[in-house]
């Protein structure tokens, strides 16, 4: 028999990524934490990590186990989750979010949620996809509201690994200039007529992918300033300090003496969506996914609108 507290040494290791770490996050020995890896291994016949100077690294093996750590650990969360509403009456649902996604869709949605299951005791953790992807497979939030850009998402999503991923909308990303910049007031920029402009950028992530578009239009970004927020980097850009790339939700409030121009199609965005576990069907997270789909259509739908009223 497989033992839990085993699976979860490992999962420790495979996070941290070296014994002393696990160890300090376990409140264990490295010895213990050692001694636990390799009771592991006795029992399944199999190498689960391989040992070098650097660290650990998983192996095959390691990783379908860290896999099963992962689901025990959110099966016996859920479990645990059901014997306190037992024992309150009211059915706690946690939710992660990013910021800006959580102020335009979770208001409405939670609106939906509690009108519909009056028992539901909601909490909000503020966290980044890469944060809180790990959190719904350990069972630690019921659903993350999440966002990724062209690329894939952080960490391992889909039935097979335990998530199942409902995609939201789509969040486009527009160059914001000064008003006297002579690209201002154009219907679209072609990439490549921005070789040359400094940036500042209102997001670590953002400016990851900036390099990466920039080098398929054939130039390097001069990155002037990297902030975490959105607004701030709207202001230094009124400020004068460059131009900069900014999801279409991150627009408002309006800040006097910038313009907004879209880029040219392929253009690039945020793709929302949610994530919960697959293999736990909960009403409750159930409604709050249908309830996130029906305020994603509704926000597409008022651009629309607001689209076409500017045309």
């Amino acid at each position: 028999m497989i033992d839990v507290h085993r699976l979860r040494v490992l999962r420790a290791v495979a996070e941290h990524g070296s014994f002393n770490r696990a160890a300090s996050a376990l409140r264990l020995t490295p010895s213990a934490v050692s001694q636990h890896v390799a009771a592991l291994e006795r029992s399944l016949g199999a190498q689960v990590v391989a040992r070098s100077t650097r660290g650990v690294t998983l192996t095959r093996a390691g990783r379908v186990m860290v896999g099963a750590a992962e689901s025990v650990a959110a099966e016996l969360e859920h479990a645990r989750r059901q014997v306190d509403r037992l024992a309150g009456g009211r059915t706690r649902i946690t939710v992660a979010t990013f910021t800006s996604g959580g102020r335009l869709l979770l208001p409405g949605a939670l609106a939906r949620l509690t009108a519909a299951h009056p028992d539901a005791e909601v909490h909000i953790r503020e966290a980044e996809p890469e944060a809180s992807l790990p959190l719904v497979r350990q069972g630690a939030v019921d659903a993350a509201l999440a966002y990724r850009f062209d690329g894939p998402l952080p960490g391992r999503v889909g039935a097979d690994h335990g998530l199942e991923w409902t995609g939201l909308m789509e969040d486009p990303l527009h160059v914001v200039l000064p008003e006297g910049h002579p690209l201002a007031g154009r219907g679209a920029l072609d990439p490549a007529e921005l070789a040359g402009e400094p940036w500042v950028l209102g997001c670590l992530k953002t400016e990851a992918f900036l390099r990466r578009y920039a080098a398929q239009a054939g130039f390097e970004p001069e990155i002037r300033g990297s902030t975490t927020d959105y607004f701030f980097a709207r202001s230094l850009v009124a400020a004068g300090m460059g131009i900069s790339l900014v999801p279409s939700i991150a627009l408002t409030p309006d800040i006097p003496g910038l313009c907004t121009v879209p880029i040219a199609e392929p253009a690039p965005a945020r793709h929302f969506g949610v994530a919960a576990l697959a293999h736990i069907d909960l009403p409750h997270v159930r409604t709050l996914v249908h309830a996130l789909q029906e305020e994603a259509a509704r926000t597409h739908g008022e651009r629309a609108r607001h689209t076409v009223g500017d045309e």
